[in-house]
């Protein structure tokens, strides 16, 4: 994954020779920092997005999910950009790209355009992390060993993303949300002067021109994507398939899905090669992260609607947890380090740790929930949730870059990531915002029983205090519940992992096929009623 291995010591001769050259991989490392911590849009100032440039709360995470998209689709293109452009080319263009989006979107509310941008903001964080990451990756393991670099590329990006949210929150609360892009704006301008000054032009090969890349293709999964992303995500507002739109949706999700596995069937070199997809363990590992990410996306709306609206939270005061989370996963990286390269031990022993660590999240916070608690009580789930984050991600990385080769591994990271970043997350917050428009309104109906002439003889009676605090407490019971069914459904995925690496599957012998046992009790058969004739003796 990056340039080849060089003849003696790592080197990075890109840079100019006054950089010293123990601190070149820690200048890619900054600025690969740089690149993670941006984002078309930044959820830490989700609220005053939303009063500032008069948009909804489903638009604003419309454009997080096009910058996801825009990430999941540019993988595959990758390695040819890196064959065809110089280090200093890609880095320039993608700091070029992140710094005019972060300055440009915080003054569109034409959502397609909006959208558009980060999606493109998307493609070129991608591109300046792989720049970065690829060209130290032998500095982090010379011997390319996946089991190092991935946990510690996982400290990078999952971090990154905590990270981010913290300095958002932090600038908003002293200045103003916009600050963030601005912050992220003179980032940009630190890399695009780094590679001005340090870094020339070298290529380790000659130019491989970028033909045969699929553009169409590309641009028909990236619709599929959006698609799918808007469906879920709108899909609340426009009351599901009650409304024309959702329908008229679903019909066109259905066409771009039959034209990508058409094109993908009959050109010579589609975006994702049908032999893609055939790799064993590929669509078991792809059903497993999905379902992972659904999980997960609990952070993004039960814990969020329990800050806002049971806790009353500021967001200064919840954006606290994300230093714990950091801590989970830097412990979940590391123990993915040793558990993976230190002592090799079974990766589907380690994604049942990480379920494990999952459980303790939705189990910590099933428990927890409740508005008399401090919330130094969340420190801990949130450690388990950050911890299993990182051992699942980590892992699942890992095991897609053991089941494939170097031709189809970027091909299957892109699909890996699209449901790992977008389709996942969408999912299950889907289903979590159902849940709570069920149970809320299934909980104020039997628990309504309770405001009745008795609680009202009291005077003087304060029924707007009384009625906050009743739906307060309706909320919170809601969201306890729907944690309980995720514990529930974690826990049977957990025990099927458990089965499937149940010791007296490896001592005993593997089960035959119904053909084997056919042929078996043919030829029993055969023998034992066959009468031996003269010439057979």
């Amino acid at each position: 994954m990056g340039a080849p291995v060089l003849n003696g010591p790592f080197v990075m001769p890109m840079f100019r020779s006054f950089v010293p050259r123990k601190i070149q991989p820690w200048i890619y490392l900054f600025i690969a920092v740089t690149f993670q911590l941006s984002g078309g849009v930044y959820l830490g100032a989700l609220n005053q997005m939303i009063g500032g440039m008069a948009l909804m709360r489903e638009d604003i995470l419309m454009c997080m999910y096009a910058n996801l998209a825009g990430m999941a689709i540019y993988f595959p293109l990758l390695f040819r950009m890196k064959f065809r452009f110089t280090n200093k080319t890609l880095l320039t263009s993608a700091a070029l790209g992140v710094l005019l989006c972060n300055l440009i979107a915080p003054h569109i509310t034409f959502l397609p355009l909006l959208w558009l941008i980060c999606f493109i903001e998307g493609m070129c964080k991608i591109q300046g992390t792989f720049e970065c990451m690829s060209n130290i990756q032998l500095w982090m393991t010379p011997k390319r060993d996946f089991t190092v670099f991935f946990p510690w590329l996982h400290i990078v990006v999952l971090g990154s993303i905590q990270l981010s949210d913290l300095i958002t929150t932090y600038l908003m609360y002293h200045y103003h949300w916009t600050y963030m892009n601005l912050f992220i704006a003179g980032l940009m301008i630190i890399v695009l002067l780094i590679q001005t000054v340090c870094v020339k032009h070298f290529r380790f090969m000659r130019k491989f021109p970028l033909f045969g890349i699929d553009w169409l293709g590309a641009a028909l999964w990236a619709a599929l994507l959006a698609e799918i992303a808007f469906l879920f995500n709108y899909g609340d507002w426009y009351d599901w398939w009650n409304s024309p739109v959702i329908r008229q949706l679903s019909v066109a999700i259905l066409i771009t899905l039959f034209f990508c596995i058409w094109r993908m069937m009959t050109i010579r070199h589609p975006f994702l090669e049908p032999k893609m997809w055939s790799y064993r363990y590929f669509l078991p590992l792809l059903g497993l992260i999905t379902v992972v990410e659904a999980f997960l996306a609990t952070e993004h709306v039960l814990e969020e609607v329990f800050y806002e609206e049971v806790m009353k939270y500021e967001e200064l005061v919840s954006v606290q947890l994300a230093w714990f989370a950091i801590i989970g996963i830097v412990i979940g990286c590391v123990f993915s380090y040793w558990w993976m390269h230190i002592k090799q031990y079974n990766y589907v022993r380690l994604v049942i740790v990480g379920f494990l660590g999952l459980i303790g999240y939705l189990i910590g916070f099933y428990l927890t929930i409740s508005t008399d608690i401090h919330i130094s009580q969340l420190y801990l789930p949130t450690i388990c949730r950050g911890f299993a984050y990182a051992v699942l991600s980590a892992t699942f990385m890992v095991c897609l870059e053991e089941i494939m080769t170097f031709q189809h591994f970027f091909q299957g990271l892109s699909v890996f990531n699209m449901l790992h970043m977008v389709v996942g997350g969408v999912l299950g917050c889907a289903v979590y915002a159902q849940g709570l428009a069920y149970y809320v309104p299934d909980n104020l109906a039997r628990y309504g029983s309770a405001i009745d002439h008795v609680s009202f003889s009291s005077s003087p009676f304060n029924l707007g205090h009384y009625m906050e605090e009743f739906i307060s407490q309706m909320m919170e019971v809601s969201i306890k519940q729907i944690y309980g069914w995720v514990a529930y459904a974690c826990i049977f995925l957990f025990l099927l992992l458990l089965l499937y690496d149940f010791p007296v599957r490896r001592s005993l012998k593997s089960m035959p096929s119904w053909r084997e046992v056919a042929n078996e009790v043919k030829n029993t058969f055969w023998r034992t009623t066959h009468v031996l004739s003269k010439k057979d003796k």
